[in-house]
């Protein structure tokens, strides 16, 4: 432990981390992939986010793979969508904008198709979702 100044607080140092069990590693890699895949999906089908799942696979990754982690967050596409939610909390304009018009259209086809409760669900889901995700900073990334 280093020496402190007489005037300065007193702190522990710090807890060395205990390594994770090697079954842990598996079951956060296996949910980083999870992720992922549901993120990839949500490109391209109606109601499923992609950034929420694009950046819950970071956080799974970054307990089970070091390796894994690295790789998503070089990955063109989504690292700098990580990145910036990582170090600002922000996602990008464009980001937003395509999920707003992906959720408004996901809605209309819920208000066409879907019985009236699931189409107010959808609703007020997407709603919510866009009020949040609008209030946050916007990343400087793409």
């Amino acid at each position: 432990m280093l020496p402190q100044s007489p005037d300065a607080p007193l702190t522990p140092p710090p807890t060395p981390a205990l390594p994770r069990p090697r079954w842990h590693q598996w079951l956060w890699l296996l949910a980083g992939w999870l992720s992922l895949g549901l993120g990839v999906v949500g490109i391209v089908t109606p109601l499923l986010p992609t950034v929420p799942f694009v950046l819950l696979a970071a956080a799974c990754f970054s307990r089970g793979s070091a390796r894994w982690e690295a790789w998503l967050l070089a990955h063109p596409r989504f690292g700098p969508m990580v990145l910036a939610w990582r170090s600002e909390r922000a996602v990008p304009r464009r980001a937003k904008w395509l999920a707003t018009l992906t959720m408004t259209a996901s809605c209309a086809l819920a208000v066409w198709r879907a019985p009236p409760w699931a189409a107010l669900l959808a609703v007020l889901i997407c709603l919510s979702v866009a009020v949040w995700m609008w209030r946050l900073p916007d990343s400087p990334a793409h």
